[in-house]
């Protein structure tokens, strides 16, 4: 009988250390993985941007910025640094249009100094609720001149009938005097290249010329914002951005990407 005792007690002490052992071993190894929380951080991780590696690529007439907290601070008298037939007939910069559009019609307005002032992130995020971007200065080119969204002022018409307005660089002055762009600048893709950096829209994410990879960009090929995320020169590790087609809405679809800084002029 001693023994029969002995072996039970032998066994039920065996049983009850596995049951201990495979019960520490579960709550150590065997906790299920939050693949949602990890997929979480990945994407966290992936657009957790940085654009201070573009900042000195900017360089115009009249154009500064500096650095302050997480904004960069730009300020921009929006004088083109090319020829126009907008520039007053004695400034050196003065040409007569010599573009492809026969239905060019210059407009009255002449090209004036002004003092736009643009607060931009730089660590610019995906915006929970997205804005629409409004008629005026919606962001700021490499050489200081501003961009305007596809609409035409004062009650966001196409830009149907002012596309004959534009230069032979595509820009025009507004009633004040503000050089912008609403298309692609190609004065820059000229310079730079048609899948060069072109600028920043006030959310903070670049914009990029109408090719990528060797490839024409399509509106097709963007989002409603008119961007998408990809590797660029500038950032290999990828990085949400706007691309300028050639139709409408050319720079920026339904709003900024982004949450805009603040802009004064």
């Amino acid at each position: 009988m001693k023994s029969l005792k002995l072996g039970f007690l032998i066994m039920l002490g065996i049983s009850f250390l596995g049951s201990s052992i495979s019960s520490c071993s579960k709550d150590k190894n065997d906790t299920p993985v939050d693949m949602e929380s990890m997929e979480d951080e990945e994407e966290t991780e992936e657009t957790s941007y940085d654009i201070t590696p573009i900042l000195d690529l900017f360089e115009g007439t009249g154009l500064s910025y500096e650095v302050s907290g997480d904004n960069v601070i730009f300020t921009t008298t929006d004088l083109p640094d090319h020829k126009s037939p907008y520039w007053d007939t004695s400034h050196e910069l003065y040409e007569a249009y010599n573009g492809d559009n026969g239905s060019f019609n210059l407009n009255p307005n002449r090209i004036s100094e002004q003092n736009i002032v643009f607060t931009i992130p730089l660590f610019p995020e995906a915006a929970s609720t997205n804005e629409e971007t409004g008629l005026g200065p919606i962001g700021i080119s490499r050489n200081g001149v501003v961009f305007f969204n596809q609409y035409a002022g004062p009650n966001n018409q196409p830009l149907t009938n002012e596309i004959n307005s534009f230069d032979q660089y595509f820009g025009h002055p507004q009633n004040i005097g503000a050089y912008h762009y609403h298309i692609e600048p190609t004065f820059l893709t000229g310079e730079y290249g048609a899948d060069a950096f072109l600028g920043l829209l006030s959310d903070g994410f670049p914009v990029y010329g109408p090719m990528e990879n060797g490839a024409e960009i399509t509106n097709a090929d963007l989002d409603d914002f008119h961007g998408h995320t990809s590797a660029t020169a500038e950032f290999p590790n990828r990085i949400y951005h706007y691309h300028i087609t050639d139709a409408d809405p050319y720079l920026n679809g339904n709003g900024y990407y982004g949450t805009p800084g603040n802009v004064s002029m």
